[in-house]
């Protein structure tokens, strides 16, 4: 390594697990303060139509956002990172960093221009439902030009994040979630008074977070010295290389995220609420998603990267197979508890204010159908990887086209028995295509080789589940004490199921034979 380049942390010292464990935890602390914004947001606006108009404008740049900071850039842009950190200087490094940024920034200022003055159109395309409904079309138009500089905003904090990552630095990347759950709780609290049309507040308190979560990364990139100097240069080679990767990559990582947009739009010609119980059942499948799913995915991307750079096919098959049985380990136990206590968790998080008692029930339909797609919307984040490191795309691509096409029948399919519940429904059966397409190529092409001991684990899992699941139904009581309860008896009742839920869990764990040990192999 050149000498000018900045002091390594090893990845062996390091370890993933503890490297996991930390970004889950900042993951954590954002997704926790995320369902108080919730909160906040259900008691104020419900499920009205301002709410709907807010979800929508603030859905269409954070699904860009989703393909860009989390999805096809950084899956093309850490590969290509992780190998000039290895095999070139840091000068090298550095110029690619800034290359790299300068033609990212002017191409998303030209997206986010033509996208703002497009608003009221890409609100028709997007939400064509709502033309019937002339006041909720113009609302979400007028609140999506205020939110889509987020777009630009967030990516440039995306790559900064994909830098910090690649060298360990993973705290940060983390963390900066939790600036925008605070923009938008103070946006509700202290803004709506100054608005005519009080959810406008919200799409400002989205540019706000945009803002403060770009700056927070500056002083970390500076301690590694690899602050960009941003220089549009699209024939630099390394440039080519992640624009070469990242385009047919928007494809086949962000399945999942174009299913739940499609989503919103079958949703749009539903009955009014319909986006907002859509909204609220996903927000709670994605605490344990982005608590562990994607803390996982963070840190296996530079980590099977680096592996395949040396060469190092036996430990790149064991980094996936590890972090797999910690999928199965987290996302079944978080299944069976949100399909359980659903209708416990929407009444405590959610009914109060404008939220109604049936506003709980259809929120939890919808949830009930996420909740069955948890394991494989996990399996995505941490088989995709196992191609992207590797820079195969095609594969991937394939895939997910497949499982897009079957997301759209399966929609049409059950939106007409189970309406917004099928469309949850449909996105959960083309996860589970889409990750079984996904390990079965892995498979084949001898990438991924099972180490021993799965049957074993499986079934310390399943005991574990079934009496976790035994002592859910046992204690979680009927549905009038949740809706009719005062806030703080919810919140006691369930923090005490969740506490016995995590003990019988980890207790039968235990009992059963494994040990904290044998996660750290």
């Amino acid at each position: 390594m050149n000498a000018a380049s900045p002091p390594e942390i090893p990845e062996k010292s390091q370890g993933l697990l503890k490297s996991s464990l930390l970004v889950g935890s900042m993951t954590m602390i954002s997704r926790v303060l995320g369902l108080v914004r919730d909160v906040v947001i259900a008691s104020y606006f419900g499920s009205t139509a301002s709410a709907d108009a807010f979800f929508v404008a603030f859905k269409i740049p954070n699904f860009l956002r989703r393909l860009f900071a989390e999805g096809s850039f950084s899956q093309a842009f850490v590969p290509v990172l992780s190998e000039y950190r290895t095999k070139r200087s840091f000068t090298e490094v550095r110029q690619l960093v800034s290359q790299v940024s300068g033609t990212l920034a002017g191409t998303l200022l030209m997206v986010t221009l033509l996208c703002m003055l497009a608003a009221p159109l890409i609100i028709r395309v997007f939400a064509p439902g709502f033309q019937e409904d002339p006041a909720k079309l113009a609302l979400a138009g007028e609140m999506l030009r205020i939110t889509f500089p987020y777009l630009f905003l967030i990516s440039m904090t995306g790559l900064a994040g994909s830098v910090l990552n690649s060298y360990n630095r993973f705290a940060v990347p983390a963390f900066t979630p939790v600036l925008l759950n605070l923009s938008l709780i103070g946006a509700t609290l202290y803004l709506t008074p100054w608005f005519n049309q009080p959810a406008i507040a919200l799409a400002w308190g989205v540019v706000i977070a945009g803002v403060s979560q770009l700056l927070l990364q500056i002083p970390f990139l500076l301690k590694i010295r690899l602050l960009p100097i941003p220089r549009w240069n699209h024939r630099h080679e390394g440039v080519r290389r992640i624009m070469t990767l990242m385009l047919p990559a928007l494809f086949a990582v962000s399945v999942s995220q174009i299913s739940l947009l499609l989503d919103t739009i079958l949703a749009s010609f539903l009955p009014t609420g319909s986006v907002s119980w859509l909204y609220y059942s996903d927000r709670l499948t994605e605490l344990p998603l982005g608590i562990f799913g994607v803390a996982i995915a963070t840190v296996i991307l530079p980590a099977l990267s680096r592996k395949h750079a040396t060469e190092s096919i036996a430990l790149f098959s064991q980094t996936l197979d590890w972090a797999i049985r910690l999928v199965f380990l987290i996302a079944v136990p978080a299944t069976v508890a949100l399909f359980i206590l659903s209708k416990p968790l929407i009444s405590t998080l959610f009914h109060y204010g404008e939220m109604t008692d049936r506003d709980v029930l259809m929120a939890s339909l919808s949830l009930r159908a996420y909740a069955l797609g948890l394991v494989a919307f996990m399996l995505i984040k941490v088989l995709a990887p196992g191609y992207f490191a590797r820079q195969d795309i095609k594969t991937p691509i394939r895939i997910a086209i497949k499982a897009m096409v079957a997301n759209m029948i399966f929609n049409l399919l059950l939106i007409f028995p189970l309406q917004h519940a099928g469309l949850a429904l449909a996105t959960t059966l083309s996860a589970f295509m889409n990750a079984g397409m996904l390990f079965w190529g892995l498979k084949q092409k001898s990438v991924l080789k099972p180490e021993k001991g799965w049957l074993r684990f499986l079934l310390q899992v399943v005991l574990a589940n079934i009496a976790m699941a035994a002592v859910l139904i046992f204690l979680k009581g009927d549905q009038p004490f949740w809706l009719q309860s005062p806030m703080l008896t919810r919140v006691t009742h369930m923090a005490i199921l969740v506490l016995a839920g995590i003990a019988v869990y980890g207790g039968v764990l235990l009992i059963s034979g494994l040990r904290l040990k044998d996660l750290r192999r």
